[in-house]
């Protein structure tokens, strides 16, 4: 049936206007996001926890690297106790040919 192949294009066009439909609602709520967001005060609010976030991974790394250096300290002094040679802290990671 000839007519029936009319139906299944007009399907077609309905699925790429609907498409075309929510791409510019799409984009009318991006740019009126963006108008918005700038002078609401969440802004200010997501940006210092983000900054809070970033100087908290900062302590946390400061930290981590303590406690290795500790732990490092102690593992030797106990090597040390029992009498063993304590090796000589590698310089770096301990990565062979590794430089930053």
């Amino acid at each position: 049936m000839p007519w029936t192949r009319g139906l299944r294009h007009a399907g077609s066009l309905r699925s790429i206007a609907g498409l075309a439909a929510a791409g510019v609602l799409g984009d009318l709520i991006v740019t009126g996001a963006r108008r918005v967001a700038p002078q609401q005060p969440g802004r200010r609010l997501v940006v210092r926890a983000m900054a809070g976030g970033i100087v908290l991974g900062r302590r946390l790394e400061q930290a981590a690297e303590e406690a290795r250096l500790l732990a490092g300290d102690l593992l030797a002094e106990a090597r040390g106790s029992l009498g063993e040679e304590v090796p000589v802290p590698a310089a770096g990671d301990g990565a062979v040919g590794h430089e930053h």
